[in-house]
């Protein structure tokens, strides 16, 4: 679904993605689910935000009404259309996803971790400007 080749599924890409899973919606659903799971804030979503799709509606942290568990929905396979072969297809490509998602899970503890430490450097840095800051101010 990737027609820009860009390596991210922009707002008119998701739209026809949806529409070719026969769940159409709007600007404002689409603009909604983007957001959900957008940890960047780019307005588009990566491979890592598309497979986060994934982990939350099988953690269950989407809404029901939710455009994205829809979505994760409607990518589910049914082994009595698609037969055996198609299913075992289906799930090998499942694992090799949740595998990607445990990867994927670290890289943003990692990160979150980052932005902790980062935070804890500027606090510390603030605090030793004040104290130096009163030193110069008495």
């Amino acid at each position: 679904y990737d027609s820009g080749r860009d390596g991210y599924i922009d707002l008119m890409e998701l739209k026809l993605m949806m529409e070719k899973l026969g769940a159409p919606q709007t600007h404002l659903g689409l603009k909604n689910m983007i957001k959900e799971v957008d940890e960047d804030f780019d307005g588009k979503l990566s491979f890592r935000e598309f497979l986060l799709i994934f982990h939350k509606a099988a953690a269950g942290e989407l809404e029901e009404d939710s455009g994205l568990l829809t979505l994760a929905k409607l990518s589910e396979i049914d082994v009595s259309t698609e037969g055996v072969k198609g299913a075992k297809n289906f799930f090998e490509a499942k694992v090799q996803a949740l595998s990607s998602a445990s990867k994927f899970e670290a890289e943003i503890k990692a990160e979150q971790d980052e932005r902790k430490r980062e935070e804890e450097e500027r606090k510390h840095r603030r605090a030793a400007f004040r104290e130096l800051k009163s030193a110069f101010t008495q």
